[in-house]
């Protein structure tokens, strides 16, 4: 998969997005279509799906596991369900940390299984059937607000503050995966991540849908042993480049910079050339917990020296009223315990 290209989130076009306005608008209205189409299957459990309007990097998978923290505080035994991007597993595979790697089942699976019962599948009815014979109460999906195979209880979507839409075309001539107006039909609440500005366009829909609106934001967890230290910074998710600004707001030193494409399989080759450059230079190799998921269970001397010589930084999800998202929640299952 290749890096998004960075007119996706330039309000000025370039050429190619104007010559690839037809094929966006193909895109879009296809989705769009699709997601509304009657879903095939409803699993036995109350299904919430953490979504988003745009491809990748808005904070999907901590916030699914804050979401998750939160419910079991409230007396909830919460499960995972995702697709498993980025592995080979089709599934449906209940996902064993102690023996499955990146390769297998994909980083964010990994992550979500350090905290709740997680099953990757392709096809999510098949998965959801599989999450029912699990210790779960409540199903949490990350991702698929498009897809329309699995019904859906509760539609939480993510915009991140300081992107929003972006230039505000679909696919591929921008991040959005479908036409605002026609996803935000689907949404039963928006959550607002970080600050900024540009999600304006998503708070207005919402508003002009009457949907409930939360906020939260990423904080990135301290790391002493990067402060003072001059930094060679490499990711391959979503949008690199906020992993990058990140630590600088951190007041780290970063001298070099790698980006990689979302989901990114690292290489002998990869790991090589980054220690060779990192060592070159002087510099302290510092990346991100989704992308060390993908090496440090790699069992080569290459992958293991690597894995010594980066550092990780770990960011979590805050969300500013919790009580208020687990009243969303509640409503919505007394909601369908009323439907029968």
């Amino acid at each position: 998969m290749k890096r998004a290209p960075d007119f996706w989130w330039q309000r000025t076009l370039p050429p190619p997005a104007h010559l690839l306005k037809p094929a966006a608008w193909l895109y879009g209205r296809l989705t769009g279509r699709r997601m509304h189409r009657k879903p095939k299957a409803r699993s036995r459990l109350p299904v919430i799906c953490v979504g988003n309007f745009v491809v990748g990097g808005t904070g999907k998978t901590p916030f699914a596991i804050e979401l998750a923290r939160v419910l079991q505080a409230d007396g909830l035994a919460p499960g995972f369900l995702l697709r498993g991007y980025g592995g080979r597993a089709r599934g449906p595979l209940l996902v064993d940390t102690q023996t499955h790697d990146a390769e297998d089942v994909g980083d964010e699976a990994l992550l979500l299984a350090a905290h709740a019962p997680t099953v990757i599948s392709s096809d999510r009815p098949a998965g959801a059937r599989l999450c029912e014979e699990q210790p779960i109460d409540i199903l949490i999906m990350d991702d698929g607000f498009q897809n329309p195979s699995l019904a859906k209880d509760l539609n939480l979507v993510l915009v991140d503050c300081s992107t929003g839409f972006g230039n505000g075309l679909c696919l591929p001539a921008g991040p959005l995966r479908a036409p605002p107006q026609v996803q935000i039909v689907k949404a039963d609440c928006l959550v607002l991540i970080g600050e900024g500005d540009e999600a304006d366009e998503a708070v207005h829909l919402a508003g002009r849908k009457g949907l409930p609106i939360l906020h939260a934001h990423v904080q990135p967890q301290p790391n002493e042993a990067l402060l003072g230290q001059p930094l060679f910074a490499f990711a391959g998710i979503g949008r690199p480049q906020k992993f990058f600004r990140s630590l600088k707001e951190m007041g780290c030193t970063v001298r070099e910079t790698r980006a990689f494409a979302d989901h990114h399989l690292y290489t002998d080759a990869d790991a090589r050339a980054l220690l060779t450059e990192a060592e070159d230079q002087g510099l302290l190799l510092v990346t991100t917990r989704k992308d060390a998921m993908r090496f440090v269970s790699r069992d080569t001397e290459m992958f293991r020296w690597l894995a010594a010589k980066t550092q990780v930084l770990d960011v979590a999800m805050k969300i500013d009223d919790p009580d208020r998202l687990v009243a969303l929640v509640r409503e919505r299952l007394r909601a369908r315990s009323f439907d029968g």
